[in-house]
């Protein structure tokens, strides 16, 4: 059984750009949302939006009318209102839209609607997502195809995460965790990997399975699906995806059509050898630090050979990528100190993330501080956070940050910091926000990095920490 996210009839056809009017999108301040508001703005639509607060990505939206906090006078003159799943029934400009009989459309129905009548090249997966979805948009762009793209992150670039291009390729990121990537119906598809997460949807791994298999199924006939070969759930969807008539590649550190080795991580860059059945291809460098990002790269250029382009301008496309916003994204330094940011919200995520961060902390120490994000994730994944945080020498795991969850009464950011397998006074439980910067830098010294993980603000930890590293500093002198 397929799973759908709210809002979302799959029986009703994906209404024509045209026809949407005026839009006003609850939640636009969102990093998904906003990308939906650009996509429309640069399509000519009038948008307007709401949000409970104002927010970097909904500032840059120029030509948008944008109001704070939610309010049914908000959709006077919208014709059509988009949502994302984490807005509730009971929104007032929900309520004020079916009173008036507006068509209320899930963020990837307005996507598909933007997309339709282009070829897509959906990329999904438990990680990596934003970053191969960027690379490939990056990629292609610098192939001179001018794609349309749909990204959960900035461009570092750029600075944008959507853009309405001229050419006829789409580049989505496709989000599995309610169900949206089953609206796309790409031409082409990567799927980077596949675990056990949002299980308040899915309810365990068997249901995330399941959930890509039905969209391996909503690939177009005759179009490409590109697969990991070293995660064993992805690529055992590669015998139902030929069995459908779709050509399938596979790229990994192993056994592989696009085989990865002698992969090198220097100078916030990774660098490997890639070779394509057999035929060296070059070296490949992309400016993003990991072998996560290295295999993404890989899917990249797997995707870009199926749509026509010579591996020649890809590799050196791959080459002048810059990265994403908060991925391994250096902040500032003080006192010796750098201070990183970084997205990772899944246990897997931030091993990796932390074993590339080792390869330039060394000579320093690493300094972890993790931020959770969903109480069901935090509830579910408490222990696999611990082992992950245990790769960092020093550890500070923050509150639960405020989201669209309502709090699980015993569950709080204690669990993990409780089950991190570090000596109990390298780590520490920061229950208030006001405390955790100075936390953080009582566990420094010069020569050190702190790397800030998580999905919700952390990020904001990055100045204050770095101001008081920069007194710390004077003081000494």
């Amino acid at each position: 059984m397929r799973v759908y996210p709210p809002y979302v009839d799959p029986d009703q056809p994906v209404p024509p750009l045209a026809s949407l009017g005026r839009v006003h999108i609850v939640g636009i301040g969102g990093s998904g949302m906003s990308a939906i508001a650009r996509l429309l703005l640069d399509a000519g639509l009038d948008v307007s939006g709401s949000d409970a607060v104002a927010t970097d990505h909904a500032e840059g939206l120029h030509g948008a009318r944008i109001e704070i906090g939610h309010d049914a006078a908000h959709i006077r003159d919208a014709d059509t209102l988009v949502v994302s799943t984490a807005i509730r029934e009971n929104n007032l400009e929900v309520v004020e839209a079916r009173r008036r009989g507006l068509p209320v459309l899930h963020r990837s129905v307005a996507l598909a609607s933007v997309a339709a009548g282009r070829r897509v090249v959906a990329v999904a997966g438990a990680h990596g997502k934003t970053s191969t979805t960027s690379m490939l948009a990056t990629t292609l762009d610098y192939c001179g195809a001018d794609p349309s793209f749909a990204i959960g992150g900035e461009l570092a670039a750029t600075g944008s995460n959507a853009r309405l291009g001229g050419g006829d390729v789409f580049v989505a990121e496709a989000d599995e965790s309610d169900g949206s990537f089953l609206l796309l119906w790409p031409t082409g598809a990567i799927i980077t990997n596949i675990e056990a997460d949002h299980l308040d949807r899915h309810r365990d791994l068997d249901g995330i399975r399941s959930a890509y298999r039905s969209f391996v199924e909503t690939i177009v006939s005759g179009g490409f699906l590109v697969l990991c070969a070293d995660d064993p759930d992805t690529l055992a969807l590669r015998a139902e995806a030929v069995a459908r008539g779709l050509r399938v590649r596979t790229y990994g550190l192993g056994s592989a059509d696009l085989r990865l080795s002698a992969v090198v991580l220097e100078d916030g860059a990774t660098s490997y050898d890639a070779e394509l059945g057999g035929t060296p291809l070059g070296r490949v460098r992309v400016g993003a630090l990991g072998v996560h990002m290295a295999l993404n790269s890989a899917a990249v250029l797997l995707a870009g050979l199926e749509l026509g382009l010579p591996a020649e301008q890809l590799i050196a496309g791959l080459d002048r990528y810059s990265g994403v916003h908060r991925r391994f994204e250096l902040t500032g330094t003080a006192d010796g100190v750098r201070v990183y940011d970084d997205y990772a919200h899944h246990p897997t995520e931030i091993a990796a993330q932390l074993r590339a961060a080792r390869s330039v902390a060394e000579p320093g120490r690493l300094v972890a501080v993790f931020q959770p994000y969903l109480y069901t994730r935090t509830q579910t994944f408490a222990a696999e956070f611990g082992a992950a945080l245990g790769l960092a020498d020093e550890a500070v795991v923050m509150e639960i940050a405020v989201n669209r969850e309502d709090p699980i009464p015993g569950v709080t950011g204690r669990l993990i910091a409780e089950r991190v397998p570090l000596p109990a006074d390298r780590v520490a439980f920061a229950p208030t926000w006001s405390g955790t910067a100075q936390t953080v830098i009582e566990r420094t010294r010069p020569g050190d990095i702190v790397v800030l993980l998580g999905s919700g603000p952390v990020y904001k930890l990055a100045p204050e920490i770095l101001d008081l590293l920069a007194e710390r500093a004077a003081d000494q002198q």
